[in-house]
């Protein structure tokens, strides 16, 4: 059914959720596992320089991937650890499930209603709207 599985990460709580969720669906089908996480190219407007900006983007990208690596070892997964830049963390999403042919996309939500999901933004709600592929979205 699904043979190639990206799973969305920032690192948080919550995405860790997702992520646990994604191993454990792949590890039962025997799919194929890719997780991705999204950083932020350097603003144009930062006092940051643009070297320390990239080096706390990958590191936080590396801190993120590693939380999804050690999950998938203890789970006895094998997975691909991928990071992209994309001022849109949605269609950095969409975007590398496209180009990786994934078939399903697995990521976690707040689950917020109403006026909070207007002001903060939906990442989940961009690529469920914009994916071609499946979302399987976790709460």
């Amino acid at each position: 059914m699904y043979k190639h599985i990206l799973i969305t990460t920032d690192g948080s709580e919550l995405a860790q959720r997702g992520v646990d969720h994604g191993l454990t669906l792949a590890k039962s089908i025997n799919s194929k596992v890719t997780v991705l996480t999204v950083t932020q190219p350097y603003p144009l407007q930062s006092a940051a320089t643009v070297a320390s900006w990239s080096d706390a983007q990958r590191a936080h990208a590396n801190a993120a991937l590693d939380l999804a690596k050690a999950a998938a070892s203890k789970m006895g997964v094998d997975m691909d650890a991928v990071q992209v830049t994309c001022p849109s963390p949605a269609e950095g999403i969409v975007d590398t499930a496209k180009d990786l042919n994934c078939n399903l996309i697995v990521m976690a939500s707040h689950g917020r209603r109403g006026v909070p999901r207007l002001l903060l933004g939906s990442q989940t709600t961009e690529v469920v709207h914009s994916s071609a592929v499946p979302v399987l979205v976790v709460r």
